[in-house]
């Protein structure tokens, strides 16, 4: 196969050279990428498959070109649809070079994955896509007493290999200027050549790697033991917190402090920017001005109520996701990312194996559901990482249904946190209940078993400003682009449902569900309406209604189970088929008005007899 084939999907190089960057999870794969590149870098999935990668521009002594986050994956035996991705990238896609990103701490695991790419480079027997190591938090590998012989490392593995600090900037101008003069070569070369006498002494064949996971295991094994010294060293503080997090004392304290102190950026923070900033900046500065410009054009009526009315695209359409939504995801995304890269989600994920056994899933699920609190769709992506399809459609089903993501959060604090705290960790109270009952029902309904828990534990670090700052700008540009558009759909929609008096009709009809089953005004239909399009839209509508505390809690009740939004239902579909997303779709609508209406009648007897 020729490397420099027409591109299968990434299209047209934009500068001189395009390189892959690839490595398992945990390695420091974002922060290399982060260094290297500039502010504008772009998400997209991969053609024909819901997995996702990230790209971006790089600029280094006047030569320019892109760069392509490959997702982290430990294997190359395609195995899951992120491996295919990887697979069909380093063969598909024209690229000049790959960067290989190792972790100096844990080398042994990264040189399996080297072999492959090194097997797989090959293109053709005479020609090779070029590779370059970068060896990467090598001062963390040296505090813990580990001394890598990089020259030996580079003749074994026949490649450049540059030991790098990513987080400190260490190292990575030598990883780019041994990834051009390896492209330069490479595309001066029409026949490149591969001198594997360094790795032919001991596989038995001098024209090519190991091939077999054996052989491959065996190289690893003779590697190691030829360029690695491990002497013993005193743990640091970080090492010795990172290993106390493990442990029932004091790692349970620490995980709720650790949580207590999430919830209050995120409630306390996302409140304090609402209504000290972007309340009146929206109100007072941005909704006037569209007031006055659409009374220049148009006169007061059903367009000009539509735009700018009660519920006006103009008004709630901004008002909704800019200044009641927007605080608690940016500050939530703050959190989640320092967390991620930290490294202290996969220690949560060992804190609460024992309790998530008893939900019928392993541990490591955590994360996953952790990416739920943000939004559901990276959650059920998140769940390829499951050893079983009984263990995948378990934790869609268990996010689906009870994990208000970031956007329904905002709405929930909105609604209930400035009448009650309590009714907002009532709320979270009964989705932590849901979440583990609806677990063990499923355990109990779906056949299979769940495997044991095999979550990698990465070094417990200080993440990287740069990397952080840009991995929320991502995070908070696609929430803007994805919510806004559906969000000012539904507003739209409820503008023309208020004006047009169709809402009153529909309210009729459903009447004895709203109003006589679950207590809400007639108006509260609209949520319902709306909830279909985007879920936190179930709850925004009920901000305008004037609530006792039971309807309140009704409605976000209902909110919190009703059924997921279109984009949620569309991944359902395309990852685990039409019944089982139907069958998740319909379960959860059928439990929010259920468990709603048992609260409502229950709430209003003791509420009647006290």
């Amino acid at each position: 196969m020729e490397c420099h084939q027409e591109q299968a999907f990434l299209g047209p190089k934009s500068g001189d050279f395009r390189f892959l960057l690839m490595g398992n999870p945990n390695v420091g794969k974002s922060v290399v990428f982060s260094k290297l590149t500039g502010v504008e870098v772009d998400s997209a999935n991969y053609s024909g498959t819901t997995v996702s990668f990230t790209s971006g521009k790089w600029q280094y002594r006047g030569r320019n070109g892109d760069l392509i986050d490959v997702p982290g994956t430990y294997s190359l035996s395609a195995t899951s649809p992120a491996e295919q991705v990887a697979v069909d990238m380093v063969h598909n896609e024209a690229v000049d070079a790959i960067i290989v990103v190792l972790d100096a701490t844990n080398l042994e695991r990264n040189l399996f994955f080297a072999l492959q790419i090194q097997h797989l480079s090959t293109v053709s027997p005479d020609k090779v896509v070029p590779v370059i190591y970068a060896l990467n938090m090598i001062d963390v590998a040296e505090r813990q007493g580990i001394s890598i012989d990089v020259d030996q490392l580079s003749q074994r593995l026949n490649a450049p290999v540059i030991p790098t600090v990513a987080v400190r900037n260490v190292g990575l101008l030598q990883l780019m200027e041994a990834a051009i003069k390896a492209a330069d070569t490479f595309l001066q070369n029409q026949e490149t050549s591969i001198d594997t006498e360094a790795v032919d002494s001991d596989t038995g064949d001098a024209n090519q790697w190991p091939d077999t996971d054996d052989e491959r295991w065996q190289w690893v094994g003779r590697t190691i033991q030829e360029v690695q010294q491990v002497e013993h060293r005193h743990p640091t503080w970080l090492e010795r917190l990172g290993d106390a997090s493990m442990k029932p004392f004091p790692g349970i304290p620490l995980a709720l402090l650790v949580l207590t102190i999430a919830l209050g950026i995120v409630v306390g923070g996302g409140k304090g920017l609402r209504s000290a900033i972007l309340l009146p900046l929206v109100n007072g500065v941005i909704v006037p001005f569209f007031v006055r410009i659409v009374s220049i054009f148009v006169t007061e009526g059903v367009i000009y109520n539509v735009l700018v009315g009660e519920y006006g695209i103009l008004v709630k359409g901004i008002e909704w996701p800019f200044a009641l939504i927007f605080p608690y995801v940016f500050l939530f995304y703050i959190v989640l990312s320092f967390m991620e890269d930290s490294g202290y989600l996969p220690r949560l994920g060992v804190m609460v194996d024992g309790v998530m056994r008893k939900a019928g899933i392993q541990g490591g699920n955590i994360v996953p559901m952790i990416m739920g609190y943000g939004c559901a769709i990276p959650a059920i992506l998140g769940t390829r990482a499951a050893t079983s399809r009984k263990e995948r459609i378990m934790v869609a089903t268990m996010v689906t249904l009870a994990v208000p993501c970031s956007a329904q959060t905002g709405a929930f604090i909105a609604l209930l946190g400035d009448h009650s705290v309590f009714m907002l960790i009532g709320i979270y109270l009964i989705s932590f209940a849901a979440i583990f009952l609806t677990g063990v029902i499923l355990d109990r309904v779906i056949p299979g078993k769940s495997d044991p828990m095999l979550l990698e534990i990465p070094n417990l670090l200080m993440p990287d400003r740069q990397t952080l700052v840009k991995k929320i700008k991502i995070r908070t540009k696609h929430f803007m682009m994805e919510a806004e558009v559906p969000m000012m759909m539904g507003v739209g929609l409820a503008a023309l449902l208020v004006e047009t008096g169709a809402l009153v009709h529909v309210g009729e009809v459903l009447s004895p569900l709203v109003e006589g089953w679950l207590g809400l005004p007639k108006e509260a239909t609209l949520g319902l309406i709306l909830g279909i399009i985007r879920r936190e839209l179930a709850v925004l509508p009920l901000l305008e209604m004037d609530l006792n505390y039971i309807q309140m809690f009704t409605g976000s009740l209902v909110a919190l189970f009703y059924m997921p939004c279109l984009a949620v239902l569309g991944v359902l579909i395309k990852e685990f088929g039409v019944k089982i997303g139907a069958i998740i779709g319909v379960g959860t609508t059928v439990a929010a008005l259920v468990l709603g209406g048992l609260f409502y009648q229950a709430a209003t007897l003791v509420s009647t007899v006290l």
